[in-house]
């Protein structure tokens, strides 16, 4: 475990079966793999989220899989990682379903854009800036 871990994103992992507990572990590991400064809070009482300059993404367990909320919907998926949300106004969701893999290299790279874009104003700012004219 490492320092940026949150006791209450714990607590949420630990009372999860197995399997996905497997999962938000992988999941978590990836997420720090991503960038140094993220850090673990629990919003809207046990949800467990991981910000920097921003929400980037959040974990929620179901009866049947564990998604992954993305909170930037203009970062691209080359690797098609993304499989619900598509066209949300907000954010997209990765559904992972026991057994499933997971993709490590594309999801970090998902996530460093994620929060490259938060660190440079979010992706509402970002998207509503005009490009410089030439």
């Amino acid at each position: 475990m490492t320092d940026r871990a949150h006791p209450g994103v714990d607590a949420y992992i630990e009372g999860l079966p197995d399997w996905q507990q497997e999962i938000c572990r992988e999941l978590r590991d990836i997420v720090w793999a991503a960038d140094p400064e993220i850090e673990e809070t629990i919003k809207r009482t046990v949800q467990p989220y991981f910000v920097p300059d921003g929400n980037v993404c959040a974990l929620l367990s179901t009866k049947d899989h564990v998604n992954l909320f993305l909170y930037d919907p203009t970062v691209p998926d080359p690797h098609h990682l993304i499989n619900r949300g598509h066209g949300n106004a907000t954010g997209r969701a990765i559904q992972i379903y026991r057994g499933d893999p997971i993709h490590r290299e594309a999801l970090v790279g998902l996530l460093r854009a994620i929060v490259a874009n938060n660190r440079a104003g979010g992706w509402r700012k970002l998207g509503r800036e005009t490009p410089p004219q030439l």
